[in-house]
């Protein structure tokens, strides 16, 4: 019965749900050929800030130190469901004392009526054992089991989004802060072109409405210097929190010099699906539908006969010192039973039923996942493609804007251009500067979006090349594929 027992199961066969075994081998779009291949993948922006950062939320952020509590829980649960695969042992001492009176005597009967007077001691341990003869236990147990496993891939899902929060809100505020010294320098700058525009006026060689723009541009950009503000103090506190500290407690932090480097290599084509398996989401609730099998298996195991064994020894005697004589005074029990369900008014049907719609229901989540996991994918290596051009279209007209204030700058030292002239320049080089700014750190989330999406990391076949601030990314990616 026992070797039976071992091998036994009501769980249905767990093939992929149709939309999961149907997914394309290959994502097929990127510039490069590669693999997979596990790493720290956030050391790449090669900023020693950003890397205390995400130790620091890995080490002491609060939901992780939930979701840490959650899965000690479940890997308690699972020991509990295993528990009943395994023999009960009992052990136990008792003692009792009886003062009874013989028959024929009542109450007030003489000093001297008889009665009877019993003073016993007991020891023994007490086994029992239900022999898993459907598999009804060992399903149970594997379900707990396969809870605890989705329990841990929940964890690492929810590092993973605490790193793609932290990662986030560091590059916003870098963003933020290039963003308000850009802005500072552009009402410098319109303060200096309202002051040239008012002397025009007053020498009548500028319009009141021209007059009138210049103020109303001025004050606009001014308008907006406080919300950048507010946005970056707003940006601190979240990254605060997902460190776990107050906000007036980041200075170790944030009191540096935020310098992330950009990395500007191509996905490369033709990542194999299974890069998808790294996916904690995906991997914890395909645990979860293996959860659901064992349980309807368990619940299916309930219709039939379960057989019970017992035992017990130990002593008894009418003194304490007697249960030491275990030669003479042991006893021994021993029993075995079989229960068989004849009537439970529906519950079993019922438990059955609830069980099969659990794990239908699991395996549209788990499909659902998988689709949902491979559109991501897709989604986040264009998106990346796409910031990728737009940086590039930004860069090359930084180098337009910027020869454009020099040359302007040139004509005004040689008395040959105007200072407006100038000061308009100045400040169109400030603003593609303050959209590259944008367009940088869109770049490093799209990045992001790719890593998150796969649940990690890959190894580019072709040497990587990194962007720095100041080289030209035209130049790298030609680098990248020649050498490709």
């Amino acid at each position: 019965m026992l070797l039976v027992s071992s091998c036994v199961s009501m769980a249905p066969d767990s093939p992929a749900p149709e939309i999961a075994a149907g997914v394309p081998s290959q994502f097929t779009k990127g510039d490069a050929s590669g693999a997979y291949e596990p790493e720290q993948w956030w050391t790449a922006f090669q900023d020693p800030v950003l890397n205390s950062l995400l130790d620091e939320a890995l080490a002491k952020n609060l939901d992780l130190a939930e979701a840490a509590a959650r899965l000690r829980a479940a890997e308690a649960q699972a020991r509990v469901s295993k528990s009943g695969l395994f023999p009960q042992i009992n052990a136990d001492v008792g003692s009792s004392y009886s003062d009874t009176p013989t028959a024929g005597t009542g109450f007030g009967a003489g000093a001297g009526a008889s009665r009877f007077q019993v003073e016993s001691y007991t020891s023994g341990l007490g086994f029992s054992y239900e022999v898993d003869l459907w598999g009804r236990l060992r399903d149970d147990a594997r379900a707990g089991r396969a809870d605890a496993v989705a329990a841990a891939a929940d964890m690492q899902a929810a590092r993973l989004a605490v790193m793609a929060e932290t990662i986030t809100s560091y590059f916003d505020i870098v963003d933020a802060r290039d963003q308000i010294a850009l802005t500072t320098k552009i009402i410098d700058v319109l303060g200096d072109r309202v002051a040239q525009t008012e002397n025009r006026y007053r020498r009548g060689l500028a319009t009141s409405f021209e007059l009138y723009q210049v103020r109303q541009d001025f004050r606009n950009i001014q308008a907006g210097l406080p919300q950048r503000e507010i946005q970056l103090t707003a940006t601190e506190g979240q990254l605060a929190v997902l460190v776990g500290r107050y906000s007036d407690n980041m200075d170790q932090f944030l009191g540096k010099k935020l310098a992330p480097q950009l990395i500007f290599t191509s996905i490369p084509s033709g990542l194999p699906i299974n890069l998808l398996a790294q996916r904690p989401d995906i991997y914890a609730e395909g645990q979860r539908l293996e959860a659901a099998r064992f349980n309807l298996g368990a619940r299916k195991a309930e219709r039939f006969p379960s057989i019970s064994l017992s035992a017990g020894t130990g002593t008894q005697a009418g003194s304490a010192s007697g249960l030491l004589d275990i030669f003479d005074k042991w006893i021994l029990n021993l029993g075995a039973g079989l229960t068989a369900p004849l009537f439970q008014g529906g519950r079993i049907r019922a438990n059955i039923d609830v069980a099969d719609a659990q794990y239908s229901q699991q395996a549209a989540v788990y499909a659902r996942t998988v689709l949902t996991a491979y559109q991501e994918v897709g989604s986040a290596i264009e998106r990346y493609e796409e910031e990728r051009q737009r940086y590039r279209f930004l860069y090359s007209q930084l180098d337009e804007a910027t020869a454009a204030a020099e040359l302007q700058s040139r004509r005004f030292a040689t008395g040959v251009g105007s200072y407006v002239d100038y000061l308009d320049a100045l400040r169109a080089q400030y603003q593609v500067q303050s959209a590259l700014s944008s367009a940088a750190r869109d770049v490093a989330l799209g990045r992001l979006a790719v890593h998150r999406a796969l649940g990690g990391s890959w190894e580019e076949r072709a040497s990587a090349t990194r962007v720095t601030e100041g080289n030209d990314p035209e130049d790298q990616v030609s680098e990248i594929q020649g050498e490709e």
